[in-house]
């Protein structure tokens, strides 16, 4: 076996560095969904891009007011607290974490499909809905795993 056959040989292509994606929006399930993505990306020094999505609700576009405020500064308030989520899985003890919050505008499935592609990731993390709804009009997890073309995992 010469030098050349090693994996890994000098003169060789590194190994793509894994990219995984996780949604976040203050929930208890996308919570879990965010830890298991830290402890997964520390453990395989994967880059992991955390997703917050501001929906647009179509009553606050049709009926602004009290209301609106009030909404806007609930979704301020869960972006204020994962930027310092952020800050804090920095500088805690262990292997180092890569990562970076990406907060947007929008629709959660078509904001966490876009960033997939655009970022190319190998993976997205989201949490389990606990809504009823969703059992008859599907879930972002479920429209993920049928249009997304990467693997997506859904934590309980």
């Amino acid at each position: 076996m010469s030098g050349s056959d090693i994996p890994g040989a000098p003169g060789e292509a590194s190994p793509k560095r894994l990219t995984m994606l996780v949604g976040v929006d203050g929930s208890e399930s996308s919570l879990r969904a965010r830890a298991y993505a830290v402890g997964l990306a520390r453990r395989s020094h994967a880059y992991l891009i955390m997703v917050y999505v501001r929906q647009l609700s179509t009553m606050t576009a049709f009926a602004p007011g009290t209301g609106t405020a009030a909404i806007e500064e609930a979704e301020d308030e869960v972006a204020a607290e994962l930027r310092k989520e952020m800050t804090m899985l920095a500088d805690d003890p262990g292997p180092p974490l890569d990562a970076e919050l990406i907060e947007c505008t929008g629709s959660p499935f078509q904001a966490l499909h876009q960033i997939a592609a655009d970022r190319r990731a190998d993976a997205i993390i989201v949490g389990a809905s606990k809504q009823a709804g969703h059992r008859f009009v599907g879930s972002l997890a479920v429209h993920l795993v049928r249009n997304a073309t990467c693997p997506v995992t859904v934590v309980p």
